[in-house]
């Protein structure tokens, strides 16, 4: 789009009617447009965002989640119930989705960088800290501890992204993005995983801990400062008018719901995979078990490609169909064969990334205002869905074992499927 003193008033209502930002124009809180040098796909500053996002993603999901493969040891070593041992990652994605707000909050003012590096840094330090607590009550504080300080990185990475690169490139920048999350929360199960099983859990969170200083100052020195971004006068006044803006948007809040159902779906397999293969009829070392985390390397890929063709093709035709891929996979989990199961693994983990990959993107795009605002009210419900439907699940796994598990999620997806099909009609079509 093309800004011109002449025809202003017409571009204004054009980007009102579709519902999104043009590639050099940008809505204002009071509907003007003003002048902005976005970031394209091709070029270093492009190259630099990917890699510190990369790794600021390979970071978050890393230090999150890395304890998932531990909760069997967990639960032996402190006497729990699987449903128990679940809160030491539920707690964590419950502060972590409580802090986004507040995180925003903050990024209003001090920046996108400073927020995001200062998260980073201090959920590495309660990483480390984990390795020296003496009973599970001092563990869950610091997991605590560790998910509010994380949530000022996905609170305003998806931000950034949106006021910094181009309309067109979009896509591939958070497909990037979740691919390194991905990555991260491959190799953070692999690692805890070995090492508990040579070592010890504590070896392990030692581990995660340097790895996530590293990572974090990785991002410090990859990542340019925003040229977009602009400090809000009244930080709070200006999260409250995001709050009505994004909640009466029934697009808006369809993602967000699809958010908290299709996140709590993928924790909970990945909370219980382990017992079930750690139990009759495979009987699996913790290491074996924790090797399911290389279907990771799908999301990873998922990402990426589905990021590129919605670029192409756009997202309401891409979405559906993904989510198809993600049922499917969790049919054929039944299974007792791994021939069958670890492939129907493999699908559930590629639907996930590639659908969250499509509606985080979607969300950056639809906001016209309050970015920041619109990327945190999505993780809240992302991060709220990880904590409630993951500790849930594991009440279903206790009584009606893994049938009741694949019931419960497969009911949750059918009504994320209904709701994606709705966003077909409710969404404008130039948003997709």
């Amino acid at each position: 789009m093309t800004v011109a003193s002449s025809n202003s008033q017409q571009q204004v209502s054009e980007i009102s009617e579709v519902g999104e930002v043009g590639e050099v124009g940008e809505v204002g809180e009071v509907g003007e447009i003003r002048q902005v040098n976005r970031i394209a796909a091709g070029t270093p500053a492009f190259s630099r965002i990917n890699r510190a996002m990369v790794f600021g993603g390979f970071s978050t999901f890393s230090l999150l989640y890395s304890i998932q493969p531990l909760m069997p040891l967990l639960a032996v070593q402190f006497h729990l119930t699987p449903a128990q041992s679940s809160w030491v990652l539920s707690i964590s994605t419950l502060s972590l989705a409580l802090s986004l707000l507040i995180s925003s909050a903050i990024s209003e003012r001090i920046g996108r960088k400073p927020m995001m590096v200062t998260a980073l840094a201090l959920a590495a330090i309660a990483t480390l800290l984990c390795a020296l607590t003496e009973d599970f009550s001092q563990l869950l504080v610091l997991r605590g501890l560790l998910g509010f300080a994380l949530g000022g990185m996905p609170a305003v990475a998806v931000a950034y992204l949106g006021e910094e690169i181009e309309a067109t490139s979009m896509g591939l920048a958070v497909g990037l993005y979740i691919a390194g999350s991905a990555m991260g929360g491959m190799v953070g199960r692999l690692l805890t995983a070995v090492l508990s099983d040579y070592f010890s859990w504590r070896t392990a969170m030692a581990a995660m801990g340097v790895a996530g200083i590293y990572a974090a100052w990785e991002f410090w020195r990859s990542l340019p400062l925003a040229r977009n971004f602009k400090p809000a006068k009244d930080v709070w006044s200006t999260i409250s008018k995001g709050l009505r803006m994004h909640l009466s948007d029934s697009g808006l809040c369809m993602l967000f719901c699809l958010a908290f159902m299709l996140t709590g779906c993928f924790v909970s397999m990945y909370n219980y995979i382990g017992y079930r293969l750690q139990g009759a009829p495979f009987g699996f070392s913790q290491s074996t078990a924790g090797a399911i985390a290389l279907m990771y390397v799908l999301g990873m890929g998922s990402s990426v490609w589905v990021g590129r063709l919605v670029d192409r093709i756009g997202r309401r035709s891409v979405l559906w169909l993904v989510l198809l891929v993600m049922m499917s996979g969790l049919l054929l989990t039944l299974s007792n064969s791994l021939f069958i199961m670890v492939p129907g693994v493999a699908l559930f983990t590629f639907g996930f990334f590639a659908s969250h990959s499509v509606a985080s993107s979607w969300v950056a795009r639809r906001a016209q205002a309050h970015k920041a605002v619109a990327s945190a009210l999505y993780l809240c419900f992302y991060y709220l869905g990880s904590s409630l439907i993951g500790s849930y699940t594991g009440v279903v796994w206790a009584s009606h074992g893994w049938q009741g598990v694949v019931m419960l999620l497969g009911a949750l997806l059918s009504v994320g499927l209904m709701i994606t099909l709705r966003l077909r009609t409710v969404l404008p079509v130039a948003t997709a």
